[in-house]
């Protein structure tokens, strides 16, 4: 045997601790170049501020004045949750599965590290990632594989792989000297995919189980746990063989590491996945056309926003919380309504158009060529014209394939063209209807149409269409402010003839819904309630149009409108949102009431970036706005009033409503605006061109084809006992009123009868 020298021993173990040493110092040099960007090779790292900071993105979120979620914005569906509000079921299937030894490492665990390299040396692909928990939250809140974070090395395949790695180290060290477990959990649980565009586990529990991250069961949790190693290929709905097995993985794990008992280890194993999917879209929830149309708005507020105070807040990921003024049951109850009722008209109109196509012209006569025309203004053609001419077009319009369509019985699967698609959405009734509380201006529910993922438009405020006999109150408030009347005084029902002098060079006359005139002297009342056209014309050319154009703008309409006399007919297009707005003027007391959708925004933080108050301005005095009230009070109350089935929805008992149905031309729009002491309401049905429409009265006249929603929500309203905010009541009379005419009760005394149908109502023609 050999023996070394005492010197040749002593100089193996000097150079071994070299070798060490110097692989100590390099590989403490190649950190410290990681950290720096040494020459640029390794690309930047994030600054302290990042790392004090963390963000990530964000849904903003709209949520009602009863604190119910309404909707999100995002590109990346995210909502944070505090440690505590997260079942212990959860974390212990993640720590049991995706590192066990979290509450020990320091952000880096060399067991796992080992465990990695002996896979690699022996080829076992299974033996498990490396990756803590910590090293996670890293690479998933400062994205340090991304472009942004590359240097010249990065180009490199490998090289990048191990550079991502050692920022990700560097970082877990980082994070756990900062933040404690919990933190670092609740970042990291906050943070990861769960597929379908589901971001962090508040987002997930609802997503998959339609319930509250504190409320998930062990199979849920495990579920959720299991989904996080590949998202795609363990998604439940697309692979649910999978995510089966992957889950019993889970409850494998937990089992191991005693966070459940063997024994129910085989009773969990069996169950079902138990899915109750309910995925967030911009198309499903609540109030989809508010959302729709509150983002333009909050889109051009925070640029504003941004621009005055120099921030970067951005509505899809810097997780703003906008408060609203929409009160969620309410919401409910007029979808629900608007629903229950359109389904009812729809089926009425399919019946009354059966074997006909309902676009006809003022003679009755279908429309010659009226599908072609519609198709040449679609943005489809429109398209395909430019991309691969007329004639190609056509035949790609033409051409049948499945697709899925919108019905009342649900979603269908129907083999049609786009030309008959065009065709088969050209046969719905449309309708928009929204409620505000007249003291505030808050709008309280908001309704733009009969199904928001496939009628897009919105009309409520995007829409406007002529308001027929709804837009009389104008005329008649008119007269009375500017003195020619009094609440109590009588007109003729007569014809009423503007010429020349009156700015029609051809003549015009009123004619009343059956161009009858029963030469009868009405109160105002009377004509309003009964809608008399007449009596609205005689108003108009006392006070002239320009006087009710000027009170219909300063109580609340916005649109132009044609100061003409057949204005006091309805004549010019406004919208819900306009009507509901100037109604409420009389239900609070004269004042022009804004309609008020936001109270205040939020950052993710909490801090109140805006908060939004009620502009409110005395245009009539109180005395005028309850003689309007009182005015319109005759067509619920009085004998022959147009709004006299509201009685049948069990809302005008021990209740005060104004109201007014309003009817235009060839029966294209109906209307109904109703009011209570507190909610103003209104509600507009019609085709989406004004050639399609029902032929007669009996159908298309806005007490029949409108008000019923109002009276269905309404009920609906009064039927829930948190809402006694709205209960029935009278309307709030101003102190030391008087009538000029005389007492209330003699002047409520009707007898007249009307010489037709007691529901026909004024029509424009």
């Amino acid at each position: 045997m050999i023996e070394l020298q005492p010197g040749k021993y002593r100089r193996s173990i000097i150079r071994l601790w070299r070798y060490v040493g110097l692989g100590l110092g390099l590989i403490i040099l190649y950190i410290v170049a990681v950290s720096f960007n040494f020459f640029w090779l390794f690309g930047g790292m994030p600054d302290l501020k990042t790392l004090e900071n963390p963000k990530s993105e964000l849904a903003s979120e709209l949520i009602s004045e009863d604190g119910k979620s309404l909707g999100k914005y995002f590109f990346e569906n995210r909502t944070p949750i505090e440690i505590a509000q997260i079942s212990p079921n959860l974390i212990d299937a993640l720590v049991a599965t995706e590192d066990a030894r979290f509450v020990n490492h320091s952000g880096i665990d060399p067991r796992s590290l080992l465990r990695v390299f002996k896979g690699i040396v022996s080829g076992n692909s299974s033996s498990g990632g490396g990756s803590t928990l910590t090293q996670q939250v890293a690479k998933n809140l400062f994205n340090t594989r991304s472009e942004e974070f590359e240097g010249l090395l990065g180009k490199i395949p490998l090289v990048k792989i191990v550079i991502a790695k050692t920022k990700e180290w560097i970082l877990a060290v980082v994070l756990e000297r900062k933040y404690t477990k919990q933190e670092i959990m609740q970042m990291y649980l906050n943070t990861v995919s769960f597929g379908n565009n589901t971001y962090g586990i508040k987002v997930a529990s609802k997503t998959y189980f339609n319930k509250e991250a504190w409320d998930l069961n062990v199979t849920e949790a495990a579920l959720l746990v299991g989904m996080l190693q590949n998202p795609t290929l363990f998604n439940p709905l697309r692979f649910p063989k999978n995510a089966l097995t992957r889950r019993n993985t889970v409850l494998s794990q937990m089992a191991k590491y005693d966070y459940i008992p063997v024994e129910d280890f085989e009773i969990y194993k069996s169950k079902s996945l138990g899915l109750n999917f309910t995925i967030d879209s911009h198309n499903t929830g609540l109030a989809p056309y508010f959302r729709e149309s509150m983002r333009g708005y909050l889109r051009s507020w925070i640029k504003v926003y941004n621009e005055e105070h120099d921030t970067h807040h951005d509505l899809y990921t810097s997780g703003l919380r906008i408060y609203t003024t929409i009160d969620s049951r309410m919401q409910r109850y007029q979808e629900q309504a608007l629903e229950e009722h359109m389904r009812q008209q729809q089926k009425l109109f399919d019946e009354h158009w059966k074997g006909r196509n309902p676009w006809i012209d003022r003679n009755g006569k279908e429309i010659p060529g009226f599908i072609n025309s519609a198709v040449r203004k679609s943005p489809r053609f429109i398209s395909l014209k430019k991309d691969l001419g007329e004639e190609e077009a056509w035949k790609v319009m033409r051409k049948r394939y499945k697709m899925k369509v919108f019905s009342w019985d649900g979603e269908k699967e129907i083999l049609m063209s786009p030309i008959d698609s065009i065709a088969y959405y050209k046969r719905f009734l449309r309708a928009g209807m929204m409620s505000m509380d007249p003291r505030n201006g808050h709008v309280k529910a908001w309704v733009g149409g009969i199904n928001f993922r496939y009628f897009k438009y919105d009309h409520v405020k995007q829409g406007s269409r002529q308001p027929g006999s709804t837009f009389k109150p104008f005329v008649y408030v008119s007269a009375l402010d500017k003195s020619f009347l009094t609440p109590c005084d009588h007109v003729t029902d007569a014809p009423v003839y503007f010429g020349p002098a009156d700015g029609v060079p051809g003549g015009w006359t009123a004619h009343n819904s059956n161009n009858k005139y029963s030469y009868q002297s009405l109160s105002l009342r009377q004509a309003l309630g009964k809608s008399v056209n007449t009596v609205s014309a005689y108003l108009m050319k006392m006070v002239k149009p320009k006087t009710v154009v000027e009170y219909a703008h300063k109580l609340g309409i916005t649109s132009k409108l044609q100061a003409v006399p057949s204005l006091c007919l309805g004549i010019s297009d406004v919208s819900v949102y306009e009507m509901v707005g100037g109604y409420c003027a009389f239900a609070n007391g004269g004042h022009r009431t804004e309609p008020m959708t936001i109270l205040r925004i939020e950052d993710r933080n909490g801090n109140v970036l805006q908060e939004f108050f009620q502009k409110q301005n005395q245009e009539i005095s109180e005395n005028m706005a309850y003689n309007m009230l009182y005015l319109m009070r005759g067509a619920v109350e009085d004998p022959g009033g147009t709004a006299g089935r509201l009685r049948q929805y069990g809302v005008t008992e021990d209740n005060e409503i104004a109201a007014k149905t309003g009817t235009t031309s060839n029966y294209s729009d109906g209307w109904f605006m109703g009011m209570t002491q507190h909610l103003v309401s209104g509600i507009w049905v019609g085709g989406e061109d004004r050639s399609i429409h029902f032929r007669t009265i009996t159908y298309g006249q806005g007490g029949r084809i409108a008000m019923p929603a109002w009276g269905l929500f309404m009920q609906k309203v009064y039927n829930d006992q948190t809402l006694v905010q709205y209960r029935k009541g009278p309307f709030n009379k101003p102190e030391n009123y008087v009538r000029e005419c005389g007492s209330v009760a003699a002047d409520s005394v009707d007898t007249y009868i009307p010489p037709s149908r007691s529901d026909d109502e004024g029509v424009l023609f």
